[in-house]
């Protein structure tokens, strides 16, 4: 019968003593490990639980986890890793879930040097807990009942109520609802306070929506506002595109008659380049009669040198083939002469050989003879060692009992020197512990905590007073944000205007780079200009313009004659005005003047003085005859008029007065200084305001951090003051178990003495035997020498004749391969004979074939030369004709610059046309850039405006609109997106809380049905198991009974308690048994866990060696009765217990730290004996 999970091999490699591969095949069911003390036995066992995931290096009897690490021995290096292996029949599928497929299950732990640990499982890697997960509720695990290590026995049944109660929850099956509950008491945990977390979201969050809707609202009516805005602004700039549009249609019909004129000019200019360009071609053609003659000249020449090399490369040529036939002969008289001496060796070699095969078949007759006497003489000697192996055996077997009673000599000895060091050190450790100062420890702690904690209190209170300064600031910031965009737009929006301004006010200058340069270098450019100079009363602004015209741009000076000389040689168009003369008239009308309207520093032009002011045409017509010659008079519409000529100028609007535009681009400027004073202020402020916020920000980051750490500190004082309780515990706990071993050592002292006594005894009987087994050695000694002197001079024998016939053989070999040599030698140089005289043949050839061309080549340079003459005549003839076309297109060059010159006066005058097309281009590419940065389209909007919209009308608009959106106060439009995303997330946090409250309240359910099965299958378990041990206790003991006991009323936390009563005694505690009967009542309470919940195989470590024979007896027989249903693997030294097995495994250690296997079938072994 096949149980769950039977284990079939436990592979080990560099584990401990078991440095080399070894593979424990357990194919029984009962299956003993047998071996001396200290061969490593129990290493085994201590596999088996280091796989299963023990991760204690006390339980593995180390100090780190790297001690089960092959450490090397006096004759092997230490190792780098340790692996061990357990392999699990699963073929009647008694495991479940996804392994329930596997027929077989592989369980492997590898440990390298780092102290790195890995897992597989079936091959494929996995976590510690996989491997654990597997185990749990099999019984199986590495500190589970079904493996019983030395001690553990006394441990088990010394075990106090609520470690024994371990063992039952094994028995069970409901280790793995423990694992699981503790889980889900760490997911509730981790789930309550995620919840405290998201509730303070949550209301931090309501908080900040409620303030965020106000703000929002206002953003609102904002945008709402700015739209309307931005729709009134476009309008606005469609009408101003739209009247200048029409400007521009009159100013291009002007300009396009000036460019019928200049175009008449132009074409005169074309007709004399066409007379060029005709002159030039054949100027082209002439040039193109030069360059064939002058390629001829250079061709002739060409061909000369291209002789001459030729001429000169064959010469190079013939001497190269003369040097290679040279060389070619010398070669081929040299392998003739090598082919000769190779036929020579070829034919002494053959001799040679047959002189040597007589020699070598003599040879090797006599190799053979002496090869048959050896054999003899080995034979001889085999006889005499299966003798010597007979006699070592019995030896052997007699010195193994006495190295037995050695070894547990030793051991026994080694046992009470670790006996009595281990008293002195339960003394030292008991008086420790009477010394102990933990309780003032504990109440010093208890004082520190409570400090630690009042300031912890004091440290939140200031932490929410700094939140508040915090978000003070922030609103703040906020505000001075807003008011520094508001002031920025402002400004951009004025320095936009006064771009525009200066851009339409410069755009009426002439465009002409190189009087500017004139300008600078005559440190004019930075003079102003005469617009730049006067204020005007506002009235008769419109007849200023009139009388000065271009006047406006002059550059005003105060030396006129310091410029006269440098005049002449200026470029372009431009005035100058003097300033520093002041020549008043004589002949002044009693009627106003124009220069009376004239504001200015400087001295008022002179071309001013003579020009008189008239409300109206009708007024001016009747001043007109009382002014003298060369007075006039300007009426305020701009008409301007004198005796003999008038001047209309009826320019309707006012964006086109240059006077008006410097008074606006003053006033534009005086405008943006302010709002760059008010956003300086508004910067610094925000500034100031900023560091303020940063560094209570950094404050109180500094402060959390504080915070962070006296909470930490609290933390750890909490922890080393349960730390320290929990140690107090502990020690008391272990001062009571100290005490106890103190007792029990005393009296396995003593048990050890009195054993000792009797081996040293028995070992006294055993010398005498010793000497008959000596003699019979020396006699088997003197034999196996005289066997040897024959093996050896029948080897020297052999081996002679061998050499011989191997010399020999080996000189026949070099021979033949020097034979084999010389042959492909030959028929190599017959190969190069023959090559070397075809080459002969064929650079003969070549020598004679080259020796002709050299006359035929100089007769062709001497042609060369006479053509090279003709072709230099012909050069010089078209170089004449040449020079003749281009003195006749230089004539007609000069005709063409005076035309040209003609055509530059014209095209001033058009250019002055066009200063005024430009002038009304910029402004519209002003408007329309303005359009097109708000997306709009001129046409599109005039369309959709009402009939008579005009700019008056829509300014009005758009200046009650901006009044109101003033009267909003500060706006926060990121509010609205704010809200938006905050109620989202109000929203997805409002789900999350409901989710962790459901999941909160089904991993309390979960908690609660763990609870209801752990106790239903914990109760059933118990009472199962206490009528096992009732039964199986009289078995074990022939007699007596026992039984379990719960220690309180809450079967999720009680613990266990066992009662043993042997037959005859009434002990009143367990701890008041022998140690032999603790033992046995201990194997009792395993074995019933077993029988109620057989694991899949159950290991004993030596737990036979407290037990007389008699129990020993008893304990064998319930084993065996027992491997039915558990397979078992025991570790013992009691032949009784040997006697059981089916299969025994033997542990040996012939090399030194060094463990091996020797495994005997016990079955098989009464078969031999009984067929023998």
């Amino acid at each position: 019968m096949l149980r769950p999970m039977r284990l079939c091999n436990i592979k080990l490699s560099g584990f401990k003593s078991f440095v080399d591969p070894t593979n424990l095949i357990i194919p029984g069911s009962l299956v003993g490990v047998v071996g001396p003390n200290g061969c490593g036995k129990s290493n085994i066992i201590d596999a088996v639980t280091w796989v299963m995931g023990e991760s204690s290096a006390k339980h593995l009897r180390g100090e780190s986890m790297t001690d089960v690490i092959f450490s090397g021995s006096s004759a092997r290096q230490p190792v780098g890793q340790a692996s061990v292996e357990l392999v699990f029949d699963n073929s009647e599928k008694k495991l479940g879930g996804q392994y329930a497929s596997y027929n077989e299950i592989s369980v492997k732990r590898q440990i390298n040097r780092d102290a790195v640990s890995t897992y597989f499982l079936n091959g494929t890697r996995c976590r510690r807990r996989d491997i654990t997960a597997i185990f749990l509720g099999t019984g199986l695990g590495p500190r589970s009942y079904a493996i019983i290590e030395q001690g553990m026995i006394s441990r088990l049944i010394d075990a106090k109520p609520e470690e024994l109660r371990v063992y039952i929850e094994e028995a069970a099956g409901i280790s793995k609802y423990r694992e699981r509950r503790r889980e889900t008491e760490n997911r509730i945990k981790h789930t309550k306070e995620n919840i405290e977390r998201l509730t303070d979201i949550r209301e931090e969050l309501e908080k900040q929506l409620n303030h965020l809707q106000r703000q929002a609202k206002a953003a609102e009516k904002y945008k709402t506002f700015k739209e309307e805005q931005r729709k009134l602004s476009s309008e606005l700039l469609a009408l101003n595109w739209r009247d200048l549009n029409n400007e521009m249609s009159e100013l291009k019909e002007s300009a396009g008659k000036r460019e019928n004129t200049v175009e008449a000019a132009i074409a005169k200019v074309r007709e004399t380049e066409a007379e060029i360009e005709k002159q030039r071609e054949g100027l082209s053609e002439a040039n193109q009669h030069f360059n064939n003659m002058q390629s001829e000249f250079y061709k002739v020449g060409s061909d000369i040198s291209s002789y001459e090399q030729k001429l000169q490369h064959t010469r190079e040529k013939i001497a190269t083939i003369e040097s290679e036939l040279e060389k070619v002969r010398q070669t081929h008289a040299d392998t003739v002469r090598q082919h000769e001496q190779d036929k020579a060796e070829y034919e002494k070699l053959l001799a040679e050989l047959n002189n040597l095969e007589p020699k070598l078949s003599g040879s090797r007759d006599e190799s053979n003879k002496a090869y048959e006497i050896l054999n003899q003489a080995e034979e001889a000697m085999q006889s005499w060692q299966a003798e010597w192996d007979a006699f070592n055996e019995s030896y052997s077997e007699f010195t193994r009992q006495g190295q037995v009673d050695k070894t547990r000599l030793e051991h026994l000895e080694f046992g009470l020197e670790e006996l009595a060091e281990r008293r002195i050190q339960l003394e030292q450790e008991i008086t420790k512990f009477e010394q102990s100062d933990l309780n003032n420890m504990i109440e010093t702690l208890t004082k520190s905590l409570t400090s630690e904690e009042e300031k912890q209190r004091v440290l939140a209170d200031d932490h929410v007073e700094k939140q508040n300064t915090v978000k003070d600031y922030r609103e703040k910031v906020r505000t001075l944000s807003s008011q520094l965009n508001s002031a920025r737009q402002e400004y951009q929006r004025l320095n936009g205007r006064l771009t525009s301004l200066e851009t339409l006010q410069q755009s009426v200058l002439e465009d002409n780079q190189e009087l500017t340069d004139w300008l600078k270098e005559n440190d004019l450019d930075q003079q102003q200009r005469l617009s730049q100079s006067i204020k005007v009363n506002p009235k008769w602004t419109h007849a200023l313009e009139s009388v000065l015209g271009v006047h406006l741009h002059d550059i005003c000076i105060e030396d006129l004659d310091s410029y006269i000389n440098n005049l002449e040689n200026a470029p372009g168009k431009f005035g100058l005005m003097n300033t520093s003369n002041s020549n008043v008239s004589s002949d002044v009308k009693p009627f106003p003047r124009l220069i009376e309207q004239i504001t200015t520093d400087m001295r008022i032009p002179s071309l001013l003085e003579n020009i008189y002011l008239a409300d109206s045409t009708e007024e001016a017509m009747s001043m007109l005859s009382n002014l003298s010659a060369g007075q006039s008079i300007v009426t305020e519409k701009g008409m301007w008029l004198s005796h003999d000529w008038v001047m209309v100028n009826n320019a309707s609007d006012v964006n086109d007065s240059v006077l008006n535009r410097e008074e606006e681009i003053c006033s534009l400027k005086a405008e943006l200084e302010k709002r760059q004073n008010e956003i300086h202020s508004l910067e610094a402020e925000l500034k100031t305001t900023e560091e303020n916020l940063e560094q209570v920000e950094s404050s109180l980051n500094e402060q959390q951090s504080l915070s962070t750490r006296q909470q930490q500190s609290i933390s750890d004082i909490r922890e080393k003051l349960a730390s320290t309780q929990t140690q107090a515990e502990q020690q008391s706990i272990r001062h009571q178990e100290y005490l106890e071993e103190l007792s029990e050592n005393r009296e396995q002292s003593e048990s050890d003495k009195e054993e000792i006594d009797v081996i040293k005894q028995r070992k006294l009987s055993v010398d005498e035997d010793n000497k008959q087994f000596v003699q019979q050695r020396e006699e088997l000694s003197n034999v196996r020498e005289k066997h040897r002197e024959s093996l050896n001079a029948a080897k020297n024998s052999w081996q002679e004749t061998h050499n011989e016939s191997h010399g020999i053989a080996l000189q026949v070999e070099s021979y033949s391969s020097r034979r084999a040599s010389y042959e492909q030698a030959i028929k190599r140089n017959d190969i190069q004979v023959t090559h070397l005289a075809n080459r002969l043949s064929e650079l003969e050839k070549n020598l004679s074939e080259n020796q002709f061309p050299v006359k035929e080549i100089q007769e062709k340079i001497e042609a060369c030369l006479k053509d090279k003459v003709h072709a230099e005549k012909n050069l010089g003839d078209a170089r004449t004709s040449v020079q003749t076309i281009e003195a006749g297109m230089r004539e007609l060059e000069q005709n063409r610059h005076k035309f040209e010159q003609d055509l530059e006066g014209l095209r001033a005058d058009l250019e002055k046309a066009r200063l005024g097309v430009n002038s009304c281009q910029v402004r519209l590419e002003t408007v329309e850039g303005q359009l097109n940065a708000e997306d709009h389209d001129a046409k599109e909007l005039l369309e959709a405006m009402e009939e008579g919209a005009n700019q008056e009308d829509w300014t009005t608009q758009l200046e009650a609109l901006e009044r109101k959106i003033t009267r909003l106060g500060p706006i926060n439009l990121a509010a609205i997106d704010e809200f938006t995303q905050n109620s989202e997330r109000k929203t997805y946090l409002d789900s999350q809380h409901k989710d962790l409250i459901d999941a909160l309240s089904t991993l309390e359910n979960a908690i609660s049905k763990i609870d209801k099965e752990t106790r239903t299958r914990f109760k059933e378990t118990f009472d199962e198991l206490n009528k096992n041990i009732k039964e199986m206790f009289p078995i074990l003991f022939g007699g007596g009974h026992a039984y379990l006991e719960l220690t309180g009323e809450d079967l999720l936390q009680t613990g266990v308690a066992i009662m043993a009563r042997p037959p005859g005694k009434k002990n009143s505690s367990i701890h008041l048994l022998s140690g032999g009967e603790k033992a046995l009542t201990a194997v009792s309470l395993v074995f019933s866990i077993f029988k109620l919940n057989p694991a899949p195989f159950c290991i004993l470590d030596e737990v036979d060696a407290p037990l007389d024979d008699t129990n020993v007896g008893r304990f064998s027989n319930l084993v065996k009765s027992m491997s039915d249903e558990v397979q078992f693997i025991f570790i013992t030294h009691n032949k009784i217990t040997m006697e059981i097995a089916n299969q025994l495994l033997g542990v040996t250690m012939h090399e030194a730290g060094v463990s091996r296997l020797v495994s005997v079938d016990m079955d098989e072994a009464v078969e031999m004996a009984a067929t023998a």
